[in-house]
C-alpha cells in the first residue's frame, strides 16, 4: 500500500496558470503525480459529496481544481509516494503559478453584482436565485397587528470537527476491473453512488466497506473530491492507495456549517400573539455546490414549528464564496429555530412582558388535536406546551427572578433563557402518498444463522450512535432472542441494503424497518415449526432462543436445532421455504415530531465576558424510549455542541479569505470542564403510531441549546439594554454588549 497527500490552495482565489510537477515525480520514493487538469481527463463531470447524491451537478468543477482555486486549500494536485511523509516532502517541491484574483468572503460581497464571479458559468455569486413563498393571508396578518418587531439575525459559520477526521484506502483490480474502497462515511450505498458515477463506472464495479467511524455529524455524506481522486490513483497505480486527512487539512478543506442571515419581521398584537412572519433568509454556501443551496427549503418549512403563527411569507436565496463547502451539519436547518427563539425573546423585550409569556400565549400542546403548521404538516401529538411548563416548574421561574434580582445588587448577572423546538424525526405526512425518510422507505435483511443468531442487516452506518445496540434490542424483542443473539451488520454494499443515517431518523425508519423484518422472519420460522412439532401457528411462541408450544416447556426447540432440522434431507417437503431469511422495507409509517423545551440559567462575568452555567435542564419528548442512555447521550453532546458554538467556536476568515481557524488554538472546542451537568427529563410518550412509536434526537440537541444560550446571555445583559442579533457570543462581544469596552 502506498500513501497519497494533496497539495492544496494558499490563496482564497486565483486562476491556476501553470502546474510544475517534474521534480515533484522525481523525488525519491514518490510514484505518481496527478494535476487538476489530468484528473479531469480521468473523471466524468458532476457534483460531489451530498450535492452528487442530490443530482447537484451546476456549476462545473472537478476533484482537483483545474482552472482556478476558490478556497485555502483547495486540493490542486495528488501526490503518490512509499510514505506518507515522502508524499508531503514531494508536495513541497510541486511548483503553481497563480494570478490572483479578488476574494468574495461575506454574503454582502457575493450579492454586489460588480464581485469577482467564483464561477464563470454561473454569471454572478448567486447559486440560488431569490425565490418567495408564501402561505396563509400574510398581508392580512401584517395589517391586523398592533405593531411589527424587525430583526436582522445571523448564524455564524463553524463546523463538525468530528474526532477522527476523513479518510479512505482505495485499491483497483485490472483482470475484474473493480474498485475496492474503504472509507468513512455516512452510508456505504450511497459512497459507492457517488464513486461510481465520478468513476464513470457501474455501481456493482465498486465495493466499498467502512468500520468503526468516529464521530461525522452530517459531513461524511456521499463520496468527497479526495475520496475520487484517491479512487484514480489506485486505478492509475493498480495498488492500494490511502490517504487519511490531517486535522489541518480538516479544518480548512472538509467543510464548514451554518452561515446564514435571516431579515425578519413579526406581526405581533400587544398582548404576544404573533399573527405572521415576513423571512428573507441568505446562505452563504462557500466555495463548491453542497449543503448551502439545498437547506433553506427545510428551515422554510420548519420556521413556525410547534406555534399557532398563522402566516409565513419566506424568501430564500444563496451565494456562493471563497471559503469552504457548507456541509450538513447536526441539524442543517437549525437556523429556523435559532431565528424563531432569538425573535420571539425580541418580540418580549419590545412588548415589556417576560419571554415565557410569549411562548405559553402561541405554543401548541398535546390538546391542540387540530392544529396544522401554517407550512403544512399536523401538530398533533406535539407537546410543547407541556414540555414548556415542566422546564419553568423545574427551574422554578418565580424563585430565580427573585434570585437574579438580588445578584443585580450585588453587580452579579444571572439570566435565564428557554428554547422550544420540534424536529420531524421524520415528521408526520402532508399526503398519505408522501415519501419519509431521506432516501424513502428504509429496507432491512433479516436472517437466522446455522446457529440460532439473528443477523440484521441494515444500511445504516453508526458513527456514535450505537446503532448495533439500539437494533440488537429492536429485533431481539420483537422476535424473541437474547439481545446478545444479535448481530447487527454494517458496512459492506456487497451485504447491506441502501440507506443513509442522518436526519434523526435511524430510530423510527431503521427500528421500524427491524420490528417488520423480525415479524415477517418470525412468521416464517413459525411456518417451519408447525411442520416440526406438528402444533398450530396460534400455539407457538418463540422465547430466549428457542421455540416452544405454549405452556409446555418441554416442547422447546433451540432455534439452531430447527435450523439443522429443517435443512435435514427429507425432513420437510421440498416446497417449504427454509432460507430463514426476510427482506423488508418500512415508510415510516404515521411519522411524527421529537421536541421539547431546553432552559439555562447563566452568570456573565463583567470583568472577564466568561460566562459560567449554573444549570442545564431539557424536557424532551421523543416517543417511545429504546435506549435510556443512548438517547440521553446524543442530547448532551448536542448541547455540548451549541454550547461550544456560542461561546467558543468559529471559522473565522480575513478580507482576503485567508483561513484563521485551522489549528485548535485558533477554534476553540468545549471541555468536560466547559459543560455543565445537563439535566434531562422526559415526558411521557404521545402515540403517533401503532407499530413505531420510537423517534430520533440526532439533532435536537444542538438545535435547540444555541438560541437558550443566546437567550440565557441576553436575559443576563438585560440591565445595559444588549440585543443580541448573532449566535457568536465570545467574552469580547458580551463586554461590548454590556459597555465595558468599545464596540470595535
Amino acid at each position: 500500500m502506498v500513501h497519497a497527500a494533496f497539495v492544496r490552495s494558499p490563496l482564497a482565489h486565483a486562476r491556476i496558470t501553470e502546474i510544475d510537477a517534474a521534480t515533484a515525480r522525481e523525488a525519491p520514493g514518490v510514484l505518481a503525480v496527478i494535476t487538476g487538469e489530468e484528473m479531469a481527463a480521468l473523471v466524468t463531470p458532476g457534483g460531489y459529496g451530498i450535492a452528487g447524491l442530490f443530482g447537484v451537478d451546476k456549476p462545473d468543477y472537478c476533484a482537483l481544481a483545474n482552472d482556478k482555486v476558490r478556497h485555502v486549500g483547495d486540493p490542486v494536485a495528488v501526490v503518490v509516494a512509499q510514505t506518507r511523509a515522502l508524499a508531503e516532502d514531494a508536495c513541497e517541491l510541486v511548483e503553481v503559478d497563480y494570478d490572483d484574483l479578488p476574494a468574495v468572503v461575506t454574503i454582502d460581497q457575493a450579492l454586489d453584482p460588480a464581485s469577482s464571479p467564483i464561477f464563470e458559468d454561473l454569471g454572478s455569486n448567486v447559486i440560488l436565485p431569490p425565490s418567495t413563498k408564501v402561505f396563509g393571508d400574510v398581508e392580512a396578518a401584517f395589517a391586523r397587528a398592533d405593531r411589527i418587531v424587525r430583526a436582522r439575525i445571523s448564524q455564524h459559520r463553524y463546523q463538525n470537527v468530528p474526532m477522527e477526521c476523513r479518510g479512505i484506502v482505495a485499491s483497483y483490480d485490472p483482470t475484474s476491473q473493480d474498485f475496492l474502497i474503504w472509507s468513512a462515511n455516512q452510508g456505504v450505498q450511497p459512497a459507492r453512488q457517488g464513486l461510481a458515477a465520478r468513476l464513470g463506472v457501474p455501481v456493482e464495479k465498486v465495493r466499498v466497506r467502512a468500520g468503526d467511524i468516529g464521530g461525522s455529524f452530517g459531513l461524511k455524506t456521499g463520496s468527497s473530491r479526495e475520496d475520487v481522486a484517491v479512487a484514480v490513483a489506485a486505478k492509475v497505480l493498480r495498488r492500494p492507495v490511502k490517504w487519511c486527512e490531517d486535522r489541518f487539512e480538516h479544518m480548512c478543506s472538509a467543510g464548514q456549517a451554518r452561515d446564514e442571515r435571516y431579515d425578519i419581521e413579526a406581526a405581533v398584537m400587544d398582548d404576544g400573539e404573533i399573527l405572521g412572519l415576513r423571512a428573507d433568509m441568505v446562505v452563504d454556501s462557500g466555495s463548491y455546490p453542497g449543503m448551502g443551496a439545498m437547506v433553506s427549503g427545510l428551515a422554510m418549512e420548519m420556521l413556525p414549528n410547534a406555534y399557532k403563527i398563522g402566516a409565513l411569507s419566506f424568501t430564500a436565496s444563496a451565494v456562493v464564496t471563497n471559503k469552504a463547502t457548507y456541509v450538513a451539519y447536526r441539524g442543517p436547518w437549525a437556523s429556523e429555530t435559532f431565528v424563531r427563539e432569538r425573535l420571539i425573546d425580541l418580540v418580549a423585550l419590545e412588548l415589556g412582558k417576560d419571554p415565557l409569556e410569549i411562548r405559553r400565549r402561541n405554543v401548541v400542546g398535546q390538546d391542540d388535536h387540530d392544529a396544522v403548521m401554517v407550512t403544512g404538516r399536523t401538530l398533533a401529538g406535539v407537546t410543547n406546551r407541556e414540555s414548556i411548563e415542566r422546564a419553568a416548574q423545574l427551574i422554578d421561574v418565580p424563585a430565580f427572578r427573585r434570585r437574579q434580582a438580588r445578584a443585580r445588587e450585588q453587580h452579579r448577572y444571572l439570566g435565564l433563557g428557554f428554547a422550544s423546538f420540534i424536529e420531524p424525526a421524520p415528521g408526520p405526512r402532508r399526503t398519505p402518498d408522501e415519501p419519509l425518510g431521506v432516501m424513502g422507505p428504509e429496507p432491512m435483511r433479516m436472517a437466522l444463522a446455522d446457529d440460532g443468531h439473528l443477523l440484521v442487516y441494515t444500511g445504516q452506518m453508526p458513527h456514535g450512535q450505537s446503532h448495533q445496540t439500539t437494533l440488537a434490542q429492536v429485533a431481539a424483542d420483537e422476535f424473541g432472542v437474547a439481545f446478545d443473539q444479535v448481530e447487527v451488520v454494517v458496512g459492506d454494499t456487497d451485504v447491506v441494503p441502501s440507506s443513509l443515517t442522518g436526519g434523526s431518523l435511524s430510530a423510527t425508519m431503521a427500528g421500524g424497518a427491524a420490528v417488520v423484518s423480525a415479524r415477517a422472519l418470525r412468521a416464517k420460522v413459525i411456518a417451519v415449526a408447525e411442520l416440526l412439532l406438528e402444533a398450530s401457528a396460534e400455539d407457538l411462541e418463540i422465547v430466549d432462543g428457542a421455540i416452544a408450544v405454549r405452556g409446555i416447556s418441554s416442547s422447546a426447540l433451540p432455534l439452531a436445532e430447527l435450523v439443522a432440522s429443517a435443512r435435514a434431507p427429507g425432513r420437510l417437503p421440498d416446497d417449504v421455504d427454509t432460507t430463514f431469511e426476510a427482506s423488508e422495507t418500512y415508510d415510516g409509517g404515521a411519522g411524527g415530531w421529537s421536541g421539547g423545551t431546553h432552559a439555562a440559567i447563566v452568570e456573565v462575568d463583567l470583568t472577564t465576558g466568561l460566562v459560567s452555567f449554573e444549570r442545564y435542564v431539557v424536557v424532551e419528548d421523543c416517543g417511545d424510549i429504546i435506549n435510556p442512555a443512548v438517547v440521553d447521550g446524543q442530547i448532551r453532546g448536542g448541547v455540548a455542541q451549541g454550547i461550544g458554538a456560542v461561546l467558543l467556536e468559529r471559522s473565522a476568515y480575513d478580507e482576503d479569505g485567508q483561513f484563521l481557524s485551522a489549528t485548535f488554538m485558533d477554534y476553540l472546542l468545549p471541555t468536560a470542564l466547559s459543560i455543565p451537568f445537563i439535566e434531562i427529563e422526559h415526558l411521557p410518550a404521545t402515540r403517533t403510531d401503532e407499530i413505531v412509536n420510537f423517534r430520533g434526537v440526532g439533532e435536537g440537541g444542538l438545535i435547540v441549546s444555541t438560541p437558550t444560550v443566546c437567550n440565557a446571555i441576553e436575559d443576563a445583559l438585560a440591565p445595559f439594554g444588549a440585543r443580541i442579533y448573532e449566535e457568536y457570543c465570545p467574552p469580547s462581544r458580551l463586554l461590548e454588549l454590556a459597555g465595558v469596552i468599545p464596540t470595535a
